[in-house]
């Protein structure tokens, strides 16, 4: 056992990533990201920190004034009875009343969105990273993968040799 390190960090005292969007940087164009504190039940705090998280085709809904993170599915926990959780229920997000207006105001007036990029361990709180997003049209994500194919082939370049196929 460790000697005084906190339960939920990692190693060298960074958050610990529980989930993360995968979707949502090939989706969206990332404009700014927030960090936000995740209001859970019970037995959700066990099954995140075991990682049954799941961020995928999940977004932030803005309602009477505060954020609500919908679509994200936390699985029951194993060891839980009737006490358990339902998994894909709207869980609020713990923000600042500015931060919620300044979001909300956003997305109504230049039609952007926000979705949850990664659920984390800070210390013992869980986390929620989430981001304000525009979404990507076809040719964008195309533009993207090209520039990643490039950018991996210039690497492999560098590296030096014929890429280790041949």
């Amino acid at each position: 056992m460790a000697a005084n390190k906190p339960h939920g960090a990692s190693r060298n005292g960074e958050p610990r990533t529980l989930a993360s969007n995968r979707r949502a940087h090939h989706d969206y164009h990332i404009l700014e990201a927030v960090e936000a504190g995740i209001q859970l039940q019970g037995t959700e705090v066990k099954a995140v920190r075991t990682g049954k998280v799941q961020l995928k085709d999940s977004f932030v809904e803005f309602r009477d004034g505060q954020a609500f993170l919908v679509g994200a599915h936390i699985s029951p926990y194993s060891h839980g009875n009737r006490e358990n959780h339902l998994p894909e229920r709207p869980r609020r997000l713990l923000l600042k009343r500015r931060q919620i207006e300044r979001l909300f105001g956003r997305t109504l007036l230049k039609g952007y969105t926000v979705v949850p990029l990664s659920v984390y361990l800070k210390g013992n709180w869980v986390k929620v990273e989430i981001a304000l997003a525009q979404g990507k049209k076809l040719y964008d994500k195309r533009e993207t993968e090209k520039r990643k194919e490039l950018a991996r082939e210039a690497e492999e370049a560098v590296k030096g040799g014929s890429g280790g196929r041949w």
